[in-house]
């Protein structure tokens, strides 16, 4: 019984102390900061064209000119090709914020916003962040 009690009291205390140490734990890791998402977005097919070339043109300006932008990489699935999924990775929320205040940013969403069916911004969490570094070292222009 007494140990019946104190189990009680370990486990009530891991359920109110856990959270507390998983914000510390995601505050402290570089790597928790990093924001990753797809961009799943349905074009219309009369705009498609368009669409992909102010895609190309604001992740290579974002990519080039923006520090904290990692990744703007947008793809066209080969069953649908209006189906556009564009993979996102910035350094920070600042970063992120930055990215979205930038001219090039604005003229592409200004511009595409009539072209977009829909849009789901899908934010993910990584599942090996240290293999980011390897991945983009293996690219070769």
């Amino acid at each position: 019984m007494e140990g019946s009690i104190i189990m009680k009291r370990f486990l009530s205390f891991l359920i109110i102390i856990c959270p507390f140490l998983c914000m510390a734990q995601a505050q402290s890791d570089p790597d928790s900061t990093m924001i990753v998402r797809i961009s799943e977005i349905e074009v219309y097919p009369e705009y498609l064209a368009e669409y992909l070339e102010f895609a190309h043109n604001v992740g290579a300006t974002s990519v080039q000119e923006e520090p904290g932008v990692i990744c703007i990489y947008p793809m066209q699935q080969l069953r649908n090709d209006c189906q556009i999924r564009i993979l996102e990775i910035y350094a920070s929320q600042e970063a992120y914020q930055h990215h979205i205040q930038t001219p090039h940013f604005q003229t592409y969403k200004q511009s595409t916003l009539h072209m977009v069916k829909s849009l789901d911004l899908v934010d993910m969490r990584q599942m090996a962040p240290e293999c980011l570094p390897l991945i983009f070292n293996k690219v070769k222009p």
